[in-house]
């Protein structure tokens, strides 16, 4: 692991584990939900249909991604949970939209029906298998009533935002406080650079002129440093520069 310097790379964590986040698990149900909801509701021709399904699954698969880049990278992550947050608020307003035009009611975060669905979260916080894909919102999600369904679907919605929103405010926390093992590998080249340049500069075995710190860009050692004379491309002498020197 690495210290809060920066100057030594930390081992690479644990990725994944997506399946075990609530968040996923809810983006799961909204996801499943919006198919048969758009299957249903919304004709197969129009870009709504395809756009609500897409952003549907935008939001559960970049979660997923997400915690599968938090092992190397944790800007990666925080980048794809922002793209999840972001799709599920661009279904949101799709919902509300198709209530809106068909003057259908929106329930109120007062209204019985939120404070339903909300009890059905609480009592359901640890992963299930579900033999049936909405769980224990099955009653809610295959009614008939498509307002019922997609008020349903908004609550569940408003859930997965609120944990993403939780979640994010703890990977910004930690990027700032660690990094991840990619910013980490990135900040000990860059100290090691600085180190490797802040020696005295040998000279060169061609022509004796002192030399300059240079990236080798093809070849065997490509991408490692090297010194070079500062005559380039005049004179070409080179020297190696050892791990340690």
């Amino acid at each position: 692991m690495s210290d809060k310097t920066g100057c030594e790379p930390r081992s690479i964590r644990p990725g994944g584990g997506y399946r075990k986040l609530r968040s996923f698990q809810i983006a799961t149900l909204i996801y499943d939900g919006t198919v048969f909801f758009c299957d249903r509701w919304i004709s197969k021709t129009s870009r709504t249909h395809d756009q609500m399904v897409q952003a549907a699954r935008s939001g559960r698969q970049n979660i997923a991604e997400g915690s599968r880049a938090s092992s190397v990278s944790s800007q990666s992550e925080l980048r794809l949970t922002n793209v999840a947050r972001a799709s599920l608020d661009e279904l949101l307003l799709d919902y509300e939209d198709f209530l809106r035009q068909r003057r259908l009611s929106c329930w109120s975060k007062h209204s019985p029906e939120t404070h339903e669905i909300r009890a059905l979260a609480k009592s359901h916080q640890q992963e299930t298998d579900f033999s049936d894909p909405f769980g224990p919102y099955e009653p809610w999600i295959r009614q008939d009533d498509p307002g019922v369904v997609a008020n349903t679907l908004i609550c569940l919605i408003h859930q997965a935002n609120y944990l993403l929103d939780r979640q994010l405010a703890f990977l910004e926390q930690d990027f700032i406080q660690q990094g991840g093992y990619k910013e980490n590998l990135a900040a000990a080249r860059i100290a090691e650079r600085d180190r490797q340049v802040s020696q005295p500069a040998p000279s060169c075995p061609e022509c004796g002129k002192k030399m300059v710190w240079r990236i080798a860009r093809r070849g065997a050692r490509a991408g490692l440093p090297f010194w070079g004379c500062n005559r380039w491309p005049v004179c070409k002498g080179t020297r190696p520069i050892e791990v340690g020197e």
